[in-house]
């Protein structure tokens, strides 16, 4: 994230009065996991322990959707997002599996 935007999950930033509500912000990414580490996940999953594949695929989908809502926000001239909300899912379906985050919060300007 950039040093001028501030996202946060508060509805307020303490000490620093709202100016302007710019309204809702949101941000979408799905990232497609590929056939490696579907195979690996399925050997930890069977074997037990944390995928790192997975989790790197997790965080990446995080950053992602994160850069986004900024680009957006500033976009609207905010300084700020206040209210950040997300939701993760894993989509699988025909021997694919993707992952989704989905973010929203309010634009404003602080």
């Amino acid at each position: 994230m950039t040093a001028g935007l501030l996202i946060t999950t508060t509805n307020q930033v303490e000490g620093r009065p709202i100016r302007q509500y710019l309204g809702p912000v949101n941000a979408n990414i799905v990232l497609g996991a590929n056939f490696v580490s579907d195979f690996f996940a399925q050997i930890t999953d069977f074997f037990g322990g944390t995928s790192e594949a997975y989790q790197g695929k997790i965080d990446e989908v995080y950053k992602r959707t994160m850069r986004l809502l900024e680009i957006k926000a500033m976009d609207m001239g905010a300084n700020a997002v206040v209210g950040l909300k997300t939701d993760f899912s894993q989509i699988s379906g025909k021997g694919m599996s993707m992952f989704m985050l989905s973010a929203v919060g309010t634009a404003v300007v602080i």
